[in-house]
């Protein structure tokens, strides 16, 4: 014991010293870990020395956490105490020695100190959260610090002590995780020993109507146990008519924005108290109190929203009628909340928030408290030589990424025969053209015309298939490519072009079809030129013919001469252009080519010139 003394005086961090310190005590059979019995010998030990300096704090009348200031080598004071906590705490933390030893201390100095001293402990406890909700120390521990809190919570005054509660509360709350079982309330039991204790007589000299105050007051008879409305309708009806009292009272007497800003909230909230008082004389104030009627008005939100779920059974839900009296009686108190100042409308806001949220809490713990923690996936080890890397679909969009994935796992998912089909025109439209009939009813947030994809895929459809519909889309938009077939006539005539629409349409189209034909016999009429130094000459003779193989009607030998060929020919000086096309057409087809062409050209000119 005496070693520890010098440890706790001896300046610098735990980890330089406490292994040291321990091993020098108890000499372990391991350098870095104790066995049980070791835990055992220590653990008492350090008990003893606990005890030995709260008693020498009492005696001193100092303070438990203050006992025992020093200086150490960082000039930061710290009591002794602490110090020991601070040891034993990194010793757990380390698994030196074993993890519920802290607790075991913790829960010791507690039952040792007053309530006053109990504060600055639990302040120590606080400041340690993290450390002591370590996974090493919590599952050794835990038990010891729910029956410690439990206990701080029995010694402690619910009227005088709230805020040292609530931070109890807390703390556990913050400790434990969110699908642990301890202090859940599973059964549903209603603390029916907070009893509302009022005046039964009336008091002489206070003008006061007694039987509005001991119907006000004998609400808190009902909301203390709501199960007891639920099963007796004698009681429902009573605790109906007394509520309609009250809030016929409220409402008769409303609250001004004045009596509201009067009574300021906010710093009250800073002594607030859980039980009001209830003497008669204070019943004209109470009533002035907007937070008064708030706490009232929302213990009958409360009751209502139990009442409305009471259990997992049809047989405990209310019956119709009552379903009908607590939805009126919530509408009435809802409005009471919201005119009642400051802020009405945000604080009911707020509290069926929290009702929303009350009503999740009750159901998961009738469904068992199913664990809200989801424990990471292991993962299992793979040998070095089979790693695989798994392939990265990046392809631009989802629905092109997913059909990568999908023909990576299925080959033959893209040449399926089934999936391999274009639909029709009228098929794929026709979604489309129900979104545009009124009658459907269907809202333009629905619209097909919406999904891009299906746009998409629908005007490069119409580009193949259906060229005059696909050409609407620049005066229309999408709508205007579905065909006019699937649309009903009042639709139908907005998306029909009109008649003189049509004969300009055609007229145009028209045109331009006589320009480019035009084009084309102009280009193919131009006479070939050919370039002999610096001449230009121009052959514009007639198309050369075989004279025996063309026959000419009217000749008498059969074979027709030069002048008569001349005659009878259609490429004459005319009519030039038709020779010329003629021949074209002839040396297109292949059948003459361009060799016997120039020689049948030369016999021409040599036939003329002997003419």
């Amino acid at each position: 014991m005496e070693v520890f003394k010098r440890a706790i005086l001896q300046p610098g961090p735990p980890e330089s010293f406490a292994l040291q310190t321990v091993q020098e005590v108890i000499k372990p059979q391991k350098q870095t870990k104790l066995a049980q019995d070791e835990n055992l010998f220590l653990e008492n030990i350090l008990r003893l020395l606990l005890q030995e300096f709260v008693s020498a704090a009492f005696q001193c009348g100092e303070k438990v956490m203050q006992y025992g200031q020093s200086i150490d080598a960082n000039e930061t004071a710290q009591g002794h105490i602490p110090r020991l906590l601070d040891i034993v705490l990194y010793l757990c933390e380390k698994e030196h020695i074993e993890g519920g030893m802290i607790f075991q201390l913790l829960e010791d100095l507690t039952e040792m100190s007053t309530m006053k001293n109990c504060k600055d402990i639990f302040g120590y406890i606080e400041s340690k959260q993290d450390i002591l909700g370590k996974q090493e120390l919590f599952a050794r521990g835990k038990l010891v610090m729910l029956r410690t809190c439990n206990q701080l919570l029995r010694r402690l005054s619910k009227a005088n002590d709230v805020v040292f509660c609530g931070r109890i509360l807390m703390f556990l709350a913050h400790f434990f995780p969110l699908s642990e079982r301890s202090a859940l309330n599973i059964k549903g039991v209603f603390n029916t020993s907070n009893e509302t204790k009022y005046e039964k007589e009336p008091i002489e000299g206070i003008c006061i109507d007694f039987n509005f105050y001991e119907t006000f007051w004998g609400l808190q008879e009902y909301f203390s146990n709501p199960a007891s409305i639920s099963h007796s309708p004698i009681r429902w009806k009573k605790f109906t008519s007394s509520l309609s009292v009250v809030l016929n009272t409220f409402e008769a007497q409303p609250l001004s924005d004045e009596e509201g800003d009067a009574n300021n909230l906010e710093e009250e909230a800073v002594n607030f108290s859980i039980k009001y008082l209830t003497s008669s004389k204070l019943m004209g104030l109470e009533l002035k109190d907007p937070s008064f009627r708030r706490h009232v008005l929302v213990q009958c939100l409360i009751l209502f929203n139990y009442l409305k779920a009471p259990g997992k059974g049809d047989k405990d839900l209310p019956s119709e009628n009552m379903k009908d009296e607590i939805t009126s009686c919530e509408e009435r108190v809802k409005k009471l909340i919201e005119l009642t100042p400051p802020k009405g409308k945000e604080f009911l806001h707020k509290i069926e928030h929290i009702l929303e949220r009350e009503k999740n809490w009750v159901w998961w713990k009738r469904d068992g408290c199913p664990p809200y923690e989801k424990q990471p996936a292991e993962k299992k080890a793979v040998p070095d030589g089979s790693k695989k890397r798994k392939p990265r679909w990046r392809m631009g969009n989802k629905e092109l990424s997913q059909l990568w994935k999908w023909s990576d796992q299925n080959p033959s998912a893209l040449t399926d025969p089934q999936r391999v089909q274009t639909p029709s025109i009228m098929e794929y439209w026709k979604p489309l053209a129900d979104d545009m009939d009124p009658s459907a009813g269907i809202e333009a947030e629905y619209h097909h015309k919406n999904n891009r994809v299906y746009c998409w895929k629908g005007l490069r459809l119409s580009a193949r298939q259906d060229l005059e519909g696909f050409s609407k889309f620049t005066e229309y938009g999408i709508e205007g490519v579905v065909p006019l077939e699937l649309l009903p006539p009042d639709v139908r005539s907005k998306y029909q072009a009109k008649p003189n629409d049509r004969s300009k349409r055609s007229k145009k189209d028209e045109a331009k079809n006589n320009a480019h034909q035009a084009e084309e016999n102009q280009t193919a009429a131009t006479p070939a030129t050919e370039m002999d130094g610096e001449s230009i000459r121009t052959d514009t003779t007639a198309t050369p013919m075989e004279f025996d193989a063309v026959p000419i009607p009217g000749s008498q030998g059969g074979t027709s001469t030069s002048d008569e060929l001349q005659k009878n020919s259609p490429d004459t000086d005319n009519d030039p252009e038709a020779g010329q096309l003629e021949a074209d057409a002839e040396v297109e087809a292949g059948i003459i080519d361009e060799n016997d062409a120039d020689a049948d050209a030369d016999a021409d000119v040599d036939l003329d010139a002997s003419g």
